[in-house]
């Protein structure tokens, strides 16, 4: 029994890996609004959940990013639809009646015409934030919350198990709204509206406390928030490092996206990288902790993390080399068209369907 369940910790992919793959995939959504890309990396991705899931709470919140995503799109076309949009056309779709406004609200407009270029643009951009929070989304589904907790570097713990509460907060409602829902159908009692939002909200919010409560509780008794005593040196050399660190990283940054800096920018950024993480290593000595089975970083973490960064790299180049492709205009009106190798790149993003542990199988 317990050679078995080392065997499936260790069959299991570090949680790291999937969050870095599932952020380099949002990063390269960011590089385009051409739809067509951006459907594919919505596939790439829905396809590496669907087949690297584990039965598990947390893994069932991507339906809720899906919908999330799909109400972004909408709102963002209501917005272009309602407030007009600065993008000109001349396809008038439809005329609202137009509101007038004061002096003070020029730029300002309610209603008026509408046009297939403005709805264009929105749907173009409204898609780019949604394909980023599925992106999210695939993460929150394929990674355990609570070993990314227990990977973390000893001086980001406190920030960790802020985050990692926040992460694990969503699922848990979105599962005690599915259960108590099917609770009231089971007893023929209404489970939609506003009358079964009413009766199942209650629950729902009492249940979220009571896990608060009980998380403070385990946290007190697990000693959270002691520290260890380190010498006043090591206290500012930390903060040293860290500070510095942080400030080379956004110089570096800068330096990287404008062309006068291209010759700093990069030693610049490894540079800070290497100040931050040498103050995290100091950092981490005021919060002695032992890890049970730690995660270790394996080939196959290493793949995953490798595909996405080379979609991310790829759209980048493609953006800066072929805009056009990339971002298809709307004034005039054309039909977007899948750049080839661009799309070849997003499909590296399928790695992980292959290289990743299956969770179903028995270890």
């Amino acid at each position: 029994m317990g050679s078995a369940t080392r065997r499936g910790h260790r069959a299991q992919l570090h949680p790291g890996a999937w969050w870095l793959w599932a952020l380099a995939l949002g990063t390269a959504a960011t590089r385009t609004t051409n739809p067509l890309l951006l459907a594919l990396l919505i596939t790439v991705s829905a396809y590496v959940v669907a087949t690297r899931r584990p039965d598990t709470p947390w893994s069932r919140s991507y339906g809720a990013f899906v919908k999330l995503a799909l109400a972004v799109i909408l709102i963002r076309l209501l917005f272009a639809t309602v407030l007009g949009s600065p993008i000109p056309g001349t396809h008038v779709l439809l005329t609202l009646p137009e509101l007038p406004l004061p002096a003070w609200a020029q730029g300002i407009r309610l209603g008026g015409e509408v046009t297939a270029e403005a709805l264009t643009f929105a749907l173009y951009d409204g898609l780019r934030l949604a394909t980023l929070l599925i992106c999210v989304g695939a993460a929150n589904a394929l990674a355990n919350p609570s070993r990314l907790l227990k990977s973390l570097p000893g001086a980001l713990y406190e920030m960790g198990v802020a985050v990692v509460v926040a992460l694990t907060f969503a699922p848990n409602l979105i599962a005690d709204v599915q259960r108590l829902r099917a609770a009231r159908r089971l007893r023929g009692r209404p489970d939609k509206g506003l009358r079964g939002l009413l009766h199942v909200g209650l629950p729902v919010l009492e249940g979220a406390l009571e896990r608060s409560v009980s998380l403070a509780a385990a946290m007190d008794a697990r000693g959270y928030g002691r520290t260890a005593q380190v010498p006043p040196t090591v206290r500012r050399t930390t903060a040293a490092l860290t500070l510095g660190g942080l400030l080379g990283v956004c110089a570096g940054t800068y330096g990287l996206l404008t062309a006068e800096g291209a010759a700093y920018g990069f030693p610049l950024l490894l540079a800070g990288l290497a100040a931050a993480l040498a103050g995290l290593r100091l950092g981490g000595r005021r919060s002695p902790r032992t890890r049970y089975r730690p995660d270790r970083w394996d080939v196959r973490a290493w793949l995953v993390v490798a595909s996405g960064v080379a979609v991310a790299a790829l759209l980048a180049l493609a953006a800066a080399r072929d805009p056009a492709a990339l971002h298809p205009g709307v004034v005039p009106l054309v039909a977007p068209t899948l750049p080839l190798w661009p799309a070849a790149a997003v499909l590296l993003g399928l790695l992980p369907a292959f290289a990743a542990p299956d969770p179903k199988e028995p270890s």
